[in-house]
């Protein structure tokens, strides 16, 4: 995607350099002068800018582009993913939740229930989409589809990206910890494969409710964590500016969550992050995907719920000032 005029902070040199580039390339064009040499010069620093940049990002720089507003959202890679998707609204029970989209699509030939967290673009469609996150409807939806998957055998990919489920006292009357919580259940004993991705923020039972898969994976420059680093940074140190610091503090990059078996894969993206080659992120989501399913689905459904139940059994490793890593 060409449009990455939003600028994060420890981004500003690459700009600068970038902008540059357009500027002889313009010169260039307008003036027929010759700077070939100058915009090799310019675009070799860029590369070793972006190399030296992106290989070494803190914790606090990756949660700030998994929230790049340019960043490509559930809906951006189930078009460029899957084919004849065709989305289901409602929970049949209160209302339809657009902060979570889904419904049956086709991975080149096999056919899969796809199933999204939705942020907007802009002040409306964030409104509409209540800023990517849900309400209990929306994980209730999100239920009826996997039990439809299951009903017809259709193996069920969910793409995680939200800060958290929606905290409102509409969200609690209605009963979102329920919610979640018959999700975590449901999806535990689910009869087909399930891969889940977190392609940008996931956030606390936000993100598990849709997240308890046979295989979970992470782009690298994504956040998966029981609380955010803010809300961290509140409790623990009563300033929300002391986000940075719970980020180093919380370990939840996609680094810390492979070592921790967290998650199963971390997948890379285009230099510069997703945003800058949605093309890209996508084929590299496509071929993880497709691998997994292909291994998953050769496994006995007795085998898949065993072997599921025993990756969530073995999660939790912690450590105190007596003792070393203990797995629980």
């Amino acid at each position: 995607m060409d449009d990455v005029t939003y600028t994060l902070e420890f981004e500003k040199p690459l700009r600068e350099l970038e902008k540059q580039l357009m500027t002889l390339q313009s010169v260039s064009e307008e003036s027929k002068v010759d700077v070939s040499s100058e915009i090799t010069a310019i675009e070799k620093k860029i590369e070793a800018l972006k190399a030296d940049i992106y290989t070494n990002l803190t914790a606090w720089q990756r949660v700030q582009l998994s929230r790049h507003p340019k960043r490509p959202y559930s809906l951006d890679y189930i078009e460029r993913i899957f084919t004849d998707f065709q989305p289901l609204h409602g929970d049949r029970r209160f209302s339809e939740d657009a902060a979570i989209v889904g419904g049956p699509a086709f991975l080149d030939n096999q056919s899969v229930m796809v199933i999204g967290q939705q942020k907007g673009r802009n002040t409306k469609d964030n409104l509409k989409r209540n800023f990517g996150c849900p309400n209990p409807e929306g994980y209730r939806k999100a239920m009826r589809l996997m039990e439809m998957a299951a009903k017809f055998g259709m193996p069920v990919v969910t793409f995680i990206d939200t800060p958290g489920a929606y905290p409102g006292i509409g969200a609690e009357e209605r009963h979102v910890a329920e919610a979640i919580a018959v999700n975590i259940r449901e999806m535990s004993c689910l009869k087909v494969p399930i891969v889940s991705i977190v392609i940008g923020e996931g956030g606390s039972g936000g993100a598990l409710g849709m997240a308890v898969a046979d295989k979970v994976m992470i782009m690298e420059n994504c956040y998966y964590s029981v609380i955010s680093p803010e809300g961290c940074a509140a409790i623990l140190w009563k300033d929300r500016a002391a986000a940075p610091k719970a980020a180093e503090a919380l370990k939840f990059s996609p680094r810390h969550l492979l070592e921790f078996e967290v998650v199963d894969a971390v997948l890379p993206e285009p230099p510069g992050g997703a945003h800058r080659d949605y093309e890209k992120a996508a084929e590299m989501i496509k071929a993880a995907i497709k691998e997994n399913l292909a291994n998953l689905k050769r496994k006995s459904v007795s085998k898949l719920l065993d072997e599921r139940y025993k990756r969530y059994r073995k999660l939790g490793k912690f450590e105190d000032s007596k003792t070393s890593i203990v797995e629980n």
